[in-house]
Formats: C-alpha cells, sequence, structure tokens
C-alpha cells in the first residue's frame, strides 16, 4: 500500500467516475484502475462498485474512505509544515473576516509596516470556519476571527469582545432611542447574516412550544430579563444572543453576507445587529444605536498553526496591543506558544 494507490482511491470515490479522477490527477484512466485494483488486492477487500454508474463505495469502502481521507489530509499539512518550517516565507499572509476590516485591522497593518518597512503583507479576506484549512495548507499564516474553534492543529487566542449595536432603518421608530433592549426589538424582522454557527457545546438551547402555543418563527417569545437555558441548540449567533435573554424574534430573514444584510436594513426591510466597528456604514440610511446589555458581544479571535509560527506574529501582535493602548481598549496580552 503506498501514497499513489491511496491518492487514487480517494479521487475516485470523491468523484464517483474513473475518468473525472483521471483528468483531476492527470493520470491515465488504465492507471488509475491498476493502482485501485493493486490496493484492492493488498487488502484482499473490494472497496468500489463498479457495475453502477456512477460508482459506488461498498461499505468497507465507505468505511476505508473516511478514516484513510483524514489520514492523507494530516499527511499534506504535516508536509506542508515542514517545508515552511525549512523555508519560511518572507511575506505574511493574514487572513480576515470582513468585519475585522471595518475595525482596527487597517491601523494594525499600518503599525505593523510602520515598525517592521521590510515585511511584506498580504491580506486575505476569508471566513472564521475557511480560515481553519487554509491555514493548514499554508494559505494564510494566521487569520482574525469572530469564531472560536476546536481543532488539533490551530492555537487560538482571545485579543477582545466588540459590542454589538443595534442597525435599524432611519424611518424605524426606535431609530433615534439611544439604549435599546433586545426584548423591545422581538417585533421586528430580524436579518441573519452569518455564515459560521457556534459549536453545539456553546450554543443556548431553545424552549420547547407549549400545547397551547405553538412555537414558530413568526412567535414572539420572551419569559425574562435574564440569561437562562433552553431545550434544542440555537447556534446561529444572532439567534443565540435573543436566546440568552429568553427572546425569539417575530421573523428572520438569512442573507448571504453582511453587506447583504445592510443593504436590507437600508431598505427598511428589518432590522440585525452588527459588531461596533461597522457603524460607520450607509450611516445615510442607516441608525445604529447601542445595545444596553453588556455581555451582547462579539469575540474577535486570532489563530495559527500550534507547530508553526511565522516569525513575523510576535510583531503583529505587538501592533494589535499597541493600537488598543492607543485607542484606550482594555485587553490581556497574550502569546503564541
Amino acid at each position: 500500500m503506498d501514497l499513489k494507490q491511496l491518492n487514487a482511491f480517494i479521487a475516485i470515490a470523491d468523484l464517483r467516475s474513473f475518468s473525472a479522477a483521471a483528468t483531476k490527477t492527470g493520470l491515465s484512466q488504465p492507471s488509475l484502475s491498476r493502482l485501485l485494483k493493486q490496493l484492492e488486492t493488498e487488502m484482499g477487500v473490494e472497496l468500489i462498485d463498479r457495475y453502477h454508474r456512477p460508482l459506488h463505495l461498498t461499505e468497507a469502502g465507505a468505511f476505508f474512505y473516511d478514516k484513510i481521507s483524514t489520514i492523507l489530509t494530516e499527511i499534506d499539512t504535516v508536509t506542508s509544515m515542514t517545508q515552511r518550517l525549512s523555508a519560511p516565507s518572507s511575506a505574511l499572509n493574514i487572513g480576515f473576516v470582513p468585519s475585522v476590516l471595518y475595525g482596527l485591522l487597517p491601523e494594525i497593518i499600518a503599525m505593523l509596516k510602520q515598525a517592521s518597512p521590510d515585511i511584506d503583507v498580504n491580506l486575505k479576506d476569508i471566513s472564521s470556519y475557511q480560515q481553519m484549512d487554509a491555514l493548514k495548507s499554508g494559505e494564510i499564516d494566521i487569520g482574525f476571527g469572530r469564531f472560536a474553534h476546536q481543532d488539533p492543529w490551530i492555537q487560538q487566542i482571545l485579543l477582545r469582545h466588540e459590542r454589538y449595536v443595534v442597525a435599524l432603518p432611519k424611518a424605524h421608530p426606535l431609530a433615534h432611542v439611544r439604549e435599546q433592549r433586545l426584548i423591545d426589538l422581538a417585533n421586528n424582522r430580524l436579518i441573519l447574516y452569518h455564515q459560521t454557527h457556534l459549536p453545539i457545546s456553546a450554543a443556548v438551547t431553545q424552549a420547547q412550544p407549549t400545547s397551547d402555543k405553538l412555537a414558530t418563527h413568526t412567535n414572539v417569545r420572551h419569559v425574562t430579563n435574564e440569561p437562562v437555558s433552553f431545550s434544542a441548540p440555537i447556534t446561529e449567533p444572532l439567534l443565540h444572543l435573543f436566546a440568552q435573554y429568553g427572546i425569539s424574534p417575530f421573523m428572520t430573514t438569512t442573507v448571504s453576507d453582511l453587506q447583504v444584510a445592510l443593504g436590507l436594513v437600508a431598505a427598511g426591510e428589518g432590522i440585525t445587529l452588527v459588531p461596533a466597528s461597522l457603524q460607520t456604514v450607509r450611516t445615510e440610511q442607516i441608525s445604529y444605536q447601542r445595545l444596553v446589555h453588556e455581555n451582547v458581544t462579539s469575540p474577535i479571535y486570532l489563530h495559527t498553526l500550534k507547530d508553526f509560527v511565522h516569525p513575523k506574529i510576535p510583531d503583529l501582535l505587538t501592533a494589535i496591543y499597541h493600537v488598543y493602548e492607543q485607542r484606550g481598549i482594555t485587553y490581556r496580552r497574550q502569546q503564541f506558544t
């Protein structure tokens, strides 16, 4: 059993076609077929049912695929990390979620370049979830995200918590109320935009409906002004914030990203919650108001690989904390190990 055989099997299993797998791998169909047959002969197990179109994995093949694909991913990750360790790039590739770009990230990058004029910084817009794979592949060296991740290859530090503000259309009755409560916002359509959801272990759970009051996405339900626990997990981040106070919005609309959400708010189609750094966007059409709840925040995390920290990352952290000190932002200094 060797890597060529395993990679041939993975390509065939992924694409369920010898011809498509041949195109992807650059091998001929006879070569792929031979490698697969060698692997099956060595294992004494049929992995692919060749008599169906598209091709099917056998029960044994499905089990083997699930286990071996994880191992091959780890081999690729270790290979990439070893190459980077032996010859670190002079460039620092930074992944970020769009909401961070509206905050202090440009100021931090300017501070970093001022302190290290020779540094070459590349920025990439990439979701928190996708940053995990991008770190392993070497596409980025470090990522700014909004979600905690549990991954054995990744180490993560919390930079700070950023308060949410409510974004309302300028014509909304609450548009000029300076301090808002979630319970007063429950009768509005809430526009959801997060593509990454909270892990089940961190989620608040949802109350079950009683027999005389069905709980649907159009019902308002509020029980208390204190955080409470329910029974079914709520992993959507904005709904999670409401659920902490026992509140369900009247109606929700889910869109593809933050900019679309703010566009709908500007058009009077609903409200949303955004990190405070976003309150300079579309100010001619949107009113941003403070929320009274101090724990309604969006964290900012910084994550990189556990076993390889780019040599310029300490300089980046120094720039981050210097900007925080200039802005009077409370933080706890941390370092990657």
